[in-house]
């Protein structure tokens, strides 16, 4: 079954515990991001880990080796589940940040492709493909691909097999949930569940559209 992954990029810790506990029942796991751990801090992991929900931290990590660990070790002690980086910094950078995932029984997921318009600028000529096979031989748990082109994200699980695809793009940038639903194992919704009027009757909606 499709997961339905929460977007949680609010501004204030209060916010973030009203929409993620609203929103609970009809969510996989809760994809925190800079904007929610800047404004509340790590300890915002601790305030969410009583709806015993995956906590992941989207901090796309960019940096050499040894900074990757420090981050991810730093991740992980706060309560995350799962970290997303990026791959581009190269393989010895990737294979950092999913040793700390391993050592600590988390997960590391790679981003292959962005979903916005201007990442096609250059997740593209063969990229998004060197960076989902850098996922693989790196043993990572998967890699993010875009909800906002469908076609792509067929061409990257025929390079990572049954490794997860967790997919950004649903809702405010355009993707279709049911269209994607299909072709991974998890769903990324933020803004159209976070500042609907009722988080808790969208996150519902996401989740029957996913799962049809």
């Amino acid at each position: 079954m499709t997961e339905l992954i929460l977007a949680l990029d609010v501004l204030d810790r209060k916010s973030a515990i009203a929409i993620a506990e609203a929103s609970a029942p009809h969510v996989d796991a809760i994809k925190i991001g800079y904007p929610l751990v800047l404004a509340a801090g790590l300890g915002i992991a601790r305030d969410l880990g009583g709806l015993g929900l995956p906590l992941i931290a989207d901090f796309k990590v960019a940096d050499i080796p040894n900074t990757n660990r420090l981050i991810c070790e730093q991740v992980f002690a706060a309560g995350f589940d799962a970290i997303i980086a990026h791959g581009f910094t190269g393989s010895d950078a990737a294979r950092a940040c999913v040793a700390a995932a391993h050592e600590t029984g988390g997960a590391c997921y790679i981003v292959a492709e962005m979903s916005h318009p201007g990442a096609t600028e250059f997740f593209h000529g063969g990229t998004a493909e060197r960076l989902a096979e850098l996922a693989v031989t790196s043993r990572a748990d998967g890699i993010i691909a875009p909800a906002t082109r469908p076609e792509r994200i067929a061409v990257l699980r025929g390079i990572i097999g049954s490794r997860t695809i967790y997919s950004p793009g649903v809702g405010a940038q355009g993707g279709d949930p049911a269209v994607v639903a299909r072709l991974v194992d998890g769903v990324i919704v933020g803004r159209s569940i976070y500042e609907a009027p009722d988080p808790a009757a969208e996150a519902e909606r996401y989740a029957a559209r996913i799962r049809q």
